[in-house]
C-alpha cells in the first residue's frame, strides 16, 4: 500500500499539489513574496530529496478502490509478508456522533529494516481503514479533548475525494504510532440506514518487497536466474553488487542492490532460483475486519421504555403476590 517510487514521480506529484496550494494562497491576498518563498522552499525539498520514501499516494493513484472483489486489500500486492493487525470499534454508535476506532499494528520494535539506500533504520507503519458509506473522519471541532490526546499529531486523509469513508494514514514512525486512534464521525440519521455494517482494516509495518512498477525492492530475496559458477563479484560505488555467473551459454550478471547480505562467494556453484542473498524483510502486511451497528435513538428510547414497563410489571407482580399471601393468611386465621 505504501510504495516507493522515483524522485521524479514524487516531484511531479507534489509540485502539482503545491502549485494548487500556491494559487489558493495568492487568491487569499497573502503577500506574494511570502507565498512564493514558501512554494519554492518546499518544492526544492521535494524535487531534490536525499532518498524517496513510501507514500500512500501511489496506491491511491493505482487503485480506485483499495479492497478488491476477492476481499483482499491491495496493500498485499507490495507487502508480501503476512503479519497480524488488530482493530476495536464500539458495538453500536448513534447517528451524527464521534467515536474512536483503535488500531494496533504490533511488531518487534527492536528490529531494523533495510532502507532504500541500503542502510538500516526503524520501521514505519501505515493503515487503511474502510468504513461504511457516510462515515468519515471527524472534524477537529467535534473531537473531544480526551480523544485528541489519544490521536496525537497523526494526519488522516480520505482515500480519494469521492471516498471519504476510506481513511489512510502513514507512513509514520512505528515506535511512536504502532497504536493508532481514528476519530470517526457517524452519518446523520436522515442520511443513513440503521443496520449492521462491516469495517475493514489493512495495516503494514516496514517497506514493501515490490515497487509500483513491478520491480523488486532491496527488501526481499534475490535469486539466481541461471545455473553456473560464480566467477566475479564487483562492488560499485553505490554498494550495488554485480555477480557474474559463468554458464554453458556464456556469462550472466545478476545485479544485487545495496543492503543485502550475499550467501555466495566466488567459485561457488549455484542453480537456477537458488537464493543469492538473505531475506532482509522484518515487516509485513495484515488485514482484518469487524462490524458495528448504527443504532437509532428512537429504538434505544423504545427499548428503555420497554424495560421500564417490564420492571414495573415485575414490581406489581411481587406486590400482588404479597397482597395475596396476606389475604390467604388472614383467611387461615379466621
Amino acid at each position: 500500500m505504501y510504495k516507493k517510487n522515483s524522485n521524479s514521480e514524487l516531484a511531479g506529484f507534489f509540485a502539482g499539489r503545491l502549485l494548487q496550494r500556491y494559487k489558493v494562497w495568492t487568491n487569499k491576498s497573502i503577500p506574494t513574496f511570502i507565498s512564493t518563498f514558501v512554494f519554492c522552499s518546499v518544492s526544492a525539498g521535494i524535487i531534490f530529496p536525499a532518498q524517496s520514501f513510501a507514500y500512500p499516494v501511489f496506491a491511491q493513484e493505482g487503485y480506485e478502490n483499495p479492497r478488491e472483489k476477492t476481499g483482499r486489500i491491495v496493500c498485499a500486492n507490495c507487502h508480501l509478508a503476512q503479519k497480524p493487525v488488530l482493530i476495536e470499534v464500539p458495538q453500536a454508535v448513534l447517528p451524527n456522533s464521534v467515536f474512536e476506532a483503535n488500531v494496533e499494528i504490533p511488531y518487534n520494535q527492536d528490529v531494523k529494516q533495510v532502507l532504500g539506500n541500503g542502510k538500516k533504520g526503524g520501521l514505519n507503519v501505515g493503515a487503511v481503514l474502510i468504513l461504511p458509506e457516510g462515515f468519515e473522519i471527524a472534524p477537529p471541532d467535534r473531537i473531544p479533548q480526551e480523544m485528541k490526546d489519544k490521536v496525537g499529531k497523526v494526519y488522516f486523509q480520505p482515500y480519494s475525494e469521492d471516498k471519504k469513508n476510506i481513511l489512510v494514514v502513514g507512513p509514520v514512525p512505528g515506535k511512536k504510532y504502532s497504536k493508532l486512534t481514528f476519530p470517526i464521525l457517524s452519518p446523520k440519521a436522515e442520511d443513513s440506514s440503521f443496520l449492521t455494517y462491516p469495517v475493514y482494516l489493512g495495516g503494514n509495518r516496514g517497506r514493501g518487497q515490490i515497487y509500483p512498477n513491478g520491480k523488486k525492492s532491496n527488501n526481499t530475496v534475490y535469486n539466481s536466474s541461471v545455473s553456473g559458477i560464480v566467477k566475479t563479484i564487483d562492488i560499485l560505488e553505490d554498494n550495488t553488487r554485480n555477480i557474474t555467473i559463468e554458464t554453458s551459454n556464456g556469462p550472466v550478471t545478476e545485479v544485487i542492490p545495496p543492503g543485502l547480505d550475499l550467501l555466495q562467494k566466488v567459485g561457488d556453484t549455484v542453480s537456477a532460483d537458488q537464493a543469492l542473498t538473505n531475506n532482509p524483510n522484518v515487516g509485513g502486511f495484515g488485514q482484518t475486519e469487524t462490524e458495528l451497528v448504527l443504532q437509532s435513538p428512537s429504538r434505544i428510547q423504545g427499548l428503555i421504555i420497554f424495560f421500564i414497563f417490564i420492571l414495573l410489571g415485575q414490581v406489581f407482580l411481587v406486590l400482588k403476590k404479597k397482597q395475596f399471601e396476606k389475604v390467604q393468611l388472614a383467611e387461615m386465621n379466621f
